[in-house]
């Protein structure tokens, strides 16, 4: 990432001499398969005699000209930044370059189909790559109009923000395309999907009479997998929940959403135009967990439309007011509007989880960060931003009711539309709409980082009536701040059979010690749960008698959600080594059978995975991992015949298989020799089973490359990629490390698919040998590589399975001889935090 950062102070320092206006854009798509034409003129006002610059990444400037003024390339650009000296007050600037195709997921993707030859490509432009398609002030608060003019194969679809326009011929098998201008936007949600895409097409009316029309789109190889009928539905389901609560019409024309290959995320915000990861074309069966993710994640993009593309953050410190707004709407609406009523319950098992983990590393922040540039904010998509954002948001409504937050927010949108705004201004519209003063709130939960924790304490007489009732509240050393929590808390007592609520007192809880007077004088319940109903943002323990009965009868927990409440209770007691992880291990294996949420066990099997492998002492890991292999494959054959825990314990059994006899029971599954009812082994699935015999010695090469030959498509090639790191011998490692160091030819994914696979270990000795290497390559590739690609490798080449005092030392060491930069050493930090709690899990499962 040479010479590419932006800092907050330059920024600042522009945005106080130029205001933007208008940009045409004129691409030619058709010049070859390493770059693209670019031809630019933005129209800008200046203070006149000022001097600043342009963004535009590009392989060469052929012409730049300023006011008429034509000026030297090799003076004025050096392929990052474009200098602009003497403005005047009214100024029209043309940029011809020529831009280059990635194979990151960043700026101008391209990609070609190894099913049928066919380009497709796609445009990624948050944080900081629209400068990499076209020459920009690349900054959220220089909001403009964008033209784009796009020449094409002429068989191609091409999608902009605006209406596609009938395009018209340019010979040789081209067509060109001038769509009209944009609203006005910041350029990060510009767009350009362009390619033999094939699409199905419906509309909807808006709450102010208008047609919008819809658009979901495909790879031709793809499209007989889109569910577009469903989509359609989710989508307006989010239209019609979105414009009643926010008060507010659709403010775009049109609204498409694309399905688009090698995609970073999970999607983008484009404005009427949102590209998504093909992972949510379903071509095999998928979890339920990633269904209802999938539908979270189109109104969760919706949501953007209204908060993030019509009123914007100035700077990348708000970041976390798009994205915790987007996620705590799209939860709320799939709850409210859609058939997954269980959302709240699946927000607690995933993405509180997240927060929380996220918020007990080194590198916590506050959910206003602080973003000095942009290497800052491309790792600040975290579960700060993303997750306790929206979490604390889920409590603020709680606090001032969500009447009067939704009416806030719908006031912030009226004033500020178009516009860019600060955390302040959306403060200003919810006291004004609540009453409440929001000082002393923003200041404790958006500007300070940690997470506190909540334990009850009971004391009771002899026949077991409560005589005092407290909540207890502390804080992490570090991050010391006593916060106020509203939430509830519910008495649960078995009632034939179930442990069932019959209590529950919501208040605010603040300070050290909270007193609970009305709890006094009632009968002890078997299960006291703080935070119950999940609307506080803290970690809970349960008491000692409360821990015996949930572990007891977790199964028999009647709500879903106060389940997850205690499946992450006790999940969090062992990442903090306050429980033993072998505990842990027992408690999933003993309860998850009669689970019936999709992500609640799609994330307590990874959990369960993560202890068995990291935090079970290291003398019994092997025994554990063993044992928990076998106990899902038993579940899988005890499980009701086509369930989706079926699904997930065959899943999850081939993630830990490590046997002789694990191998054989997958390898007689993947040929159809054993089948268990209603289990179809399809294309994904035998892909994962073909992981787990490679990773289990019981295949190599030659199945690889037959898999492959069967499945030549983006999804084979990903899978046959973490197939081949997944060989567990030295010599499998080193190629797979050879494969991705060696070279930066690899697309994202495949990067990305190959760290999984050498991260597979049974045996983590295999990776001791790469230790080393590791930390001698980090500078270089953080210096050489576009970010993703580096975060893939700083991330998914780490050895952290390795999880012993080694890998902790020599993490330590690199980090102290490397006092920059700050963004990567970030990423280090956050893998050394991994590994020494691993350690202190481990030494607490030994005591």
């Amino acid at each position: 990432m040479p010479g590419e950062n932006l800092t907050r102070i330059e920024a600042q320092e522009r945005a106080a001499l130029v205001t933007t206006h208008e940009y045409d854009v004129v691409l030619d798509l058709t010049t070859g398969p390493e770059t693209f034409r670019s031809t630019t003129t933005v129209r800008f006002s200046a203070t006149e005699g000022a001097s600043t610059f342009i963004d535009a990444i590009t392989r060469t400037v052929h012409s730049v000209t300023l006011n008429g003024v034509e000026l030297d390339p090799a003076e004025v650009s050096d392929g990052v930044r474009i200098r602009l000296e003497s403005l005047q007050a009214e100024n029209v600037l043309t940029v011809d370059a020529d831009a280059i195709y990635t194979n990151t997921g960043e700026g101008l993707h391209r990609f070609v189909d190894p099913v049928d030859g066919e380009v497709y490509l796609y445009s990624q432009f948050e944080v900081p790559d629209s400068r990499r398609m076209f020459a920009v002030f690349e900054q959220p608060d220089l909001k403009a109009r964008f033209r784009f003019t796009v020449t094409a194969p002429a068989h191609w679809a091409v999608v902009s923000n605006s209406p596609t326009p009938e395009p018209t011929d340019a010979g040789d098998g081209k067509k060109t395309w001038a769509f009209a201008p944009t609203a006005v936007i910041s350029s990060y949600i510009t767009a350009l999907i362009a390619g033999p895409y094939e699409s199905v097409h419906s509309e909807l009316t808006s709450r102010d009479g208008r047609t919008i029309p819809l658009g979901v789109y495909a790879r031709k190889s793809l499209a007989e997998y889109l569910d577009a009928d469903y989509i359609f539905e989710k989508t307006r389901e989010g239209f019609a929940f979105y414009e009643e609560k926010f008060d507010y019409a659709y403010p775009f024309e049109k609204y498409d959403q694309l399905f688009v290959p090698e995609f970073n995320a999970g999607a983008m915000e484009n404005a009427g135009a949102i590209t998504f990861t093909e992972t949510y074309v379903f071509r095999s069966k998928v979890t339920d967990a990633i269904k209802e993710r999938r539908v979270v994640t189109i109104l969760h993009e919706l949501a953007h439309m209204w908060f993030g593309d019509l009123v914007t953050m100035k700077w990348w410190n708000d970041l976390w007011l798009n994205e915790s707004f987007a996620e705590y709407a799209s939860t709320l609406a799939t709850a409210e509007a859609t058939e997954w009523h269980e959302a709240w319950t699946t927000f607690a098992a995933m993405e509180k989880s997240w927060a929380y983990k996220q918020d007990q590393l080194p590198s916590t922040h506050p959910i206003v960060a602080t973003i000095n540039d942009l290497e800052d904010v491309q790792v600040n998509f975290d579960g700060i931003t993303y997750a306790k954002g929206a979490s604390v948001l889920k409590q603020l409504v709680a606090w001032v009711g969500q009447d009067d937050f939704l009416a806030g927010v719908a006031q912030y949108f009226t004033k500020h539309a178009h516009s860019n705004t600060e955390l302040k201004d959306l403060l200003v519209e919810l006291e004004a709409t609540s009453g409440r003063d929001l000082t002393d709130w923003s200041e404790k939960w958006l500007e300070t980082a940690g997470v506190n924790t909540l334990r009850p304490e009971i004391a009771v007489d002899a026949d077991g009536t409560i005589t005092s009732f407290a909540v207890l509240q502390s804080a992490a050393a570090d991050y010391p701040t006593i916060r106020p929590h509203r939430l509830a808390i519910g008495f649960y007592n078995l009632v034939d059979g179930r442990l069932v609520r019959d209590k529950r007192v919501e208040l605010d809880v603040d300070g050290e010690r909270t007193e609970v007077a009305e709890l006094v004088g009632t009968k002890r319940p078997a299960l006291v749960l703080l935070n119950d109903d999940d609307l506080a943002y803290a970690k809970i323990r349960l008491d000692e008698e409360s821990l015996a009965a949930a572990v007891e009868h977790l199964s028999s927990i009647e709500s879903p959600l106060a389940r997850s409440l205690v499946w992450g209770a006790a999940w969090d007691a062992t990442r903090d080594a306050e429980t033993p992880a072998s505990d842990y291990v027992r408690l999933v294996l003993g309860n998850i059978a009669s689970e019936t949420e999709s992500t609640t066990i799609r994330t307590t099997l990874n959990q369960l995975v993560l202890a068995a492998t990291s935090y079970v002492a290291p003398e019994r890991q092997k025994q554990t991992s063993e044992e928990a292999a076998s106990a899902l494959w038993t579940l899988a054959q005890q499980a009701e015949a086509g369930s989706d825990a079926q699904f997930q314990f065959v899943k999850f059994f081939a993630a830990l298989a490590s046997t002789e006899e694990h191998v054989q029971a997958i390898a007689a599954l993947r040929d159809g020799s054993t089948q268990l009812p209603g289990l179809t082994v399809d294309t994904d699935l035998a892909w994962e089973l073909l992981i787990a015999l490679v990773a289990g010695g019981a295949a190599g090469t030659a199945e690889i490359d037959a898999a492959l030959a069967a499945d030549n498509t983006a999804n084979g090639g990903q899978f046959a990629a973490q197939a081949r790191a997944s060989i567990p011998t030295l010599e499998g490692k080193q190629a797979a490390w050879d494969s991705v160091f060696g070279s930066d030819a690899l697309p994202n994914t495949i990067v990305r698919f190959t760290g999984m696979g050498f991260q597979r270990a049974a045996d983590t000795s295999v990776l001791a040998a790469f230790v080393e290497p590791y930390f001698a390559a980090l500078q270089e590739i953080w210096a050489s590589r576009s970010y993703k690609i580096a975060e893939y490798l700083v991330s998914g080449m780490y050895p952290a399975p390795l999880a012993n005092a080694e890998l902790r030392d020599a993490t330590r060491a690199w980090l102290d001889a490397n006092p920059e930069p700050a963004a990567l050493r970030r990423l280090v930090v956050e893998n050394l935090a991994g590994v020494e709690r691993a350690l202190a899990a481990q030494a607490r499962d030994a005591a």
